[in-house]
């Protein structure tokens, strides 16, 4: 460590402004960036004039049709059956399967989904699943196209199962 004599400790403070010296240099900063490029919380900004903001939406590559990333949970998220009969049922074997963004729930087994990929037929899944205290990994291909499912279990030698999308209950009423 090199020593400082006095003189040159005055000289290097003298650099430095005090509080009351850099006031006026705050508020010139301040002023400078005026009030009108702010939006009151209350309102919404105004929109971002950029050739890239301006620039139309991409076009899906060929075979995949109109469906882009990140559209995947509105096409398969819900609830499913094999048979519409079973889309009011809760308990048993023949109920609905349910899929979020994250879950998928089945009779006798719980899965996480680890990474959805788009496909040219839809969406595929790798799932962290658990049933009747056993962990697996399963792969799964979601091709939906409006109210049916066509759900592939990769590898399970691609078994093939058709779905049909359940009504989302309703609310529930008030017990009398």
């Amino acid at each position: 460590m090199q020593a400082i004599s006095g003189a040159e400790a005055v000289r290097g403070r003298s650099l430095l402004m005090s509080p009351r010296q850099s006031l006026p240099l705050i508020a010139l900063l301040l002023g400078a960036c005026g009030e009108s490029e702010v939006n009151p919380p209350t309102q919404p900004a105004q929109p971002i004039v950029t050739p890239e903001a301006e620039a139309p939406a991409p076009t899906p590559p060929p075979g995949v049709g109109t469906v882009m990333p990140g559209s995947g949970p509105q096409t398969f998220v819900g609830r499913w059956a094999a048979n519409a009969r079973w889309c009011a049922r809760t308990t048993g074997a023949e109920r609905p399967i349910e899929i979020n963004a994250t879950r998928f729930e089945g009779y006798e087994n719980s899965c996480g989904i680890v990474a959805v990929s788009q496909v040219a037929e839809g969406y595929e899944a790798s799932l962290a699943c658990s049933a009747e205290g056993r962990t697996s990994s399963e792969r799964v291909r979601m091709s939906v196209q409006g109210d049916a499912m066509r759900l592939v279990w990769l590898n399970r030698n691609e078994a093939t199962v058709s779905l049909v999308r359940c009504p989302t209950p309703g609310p529930v009423p008030p017990p009398s």
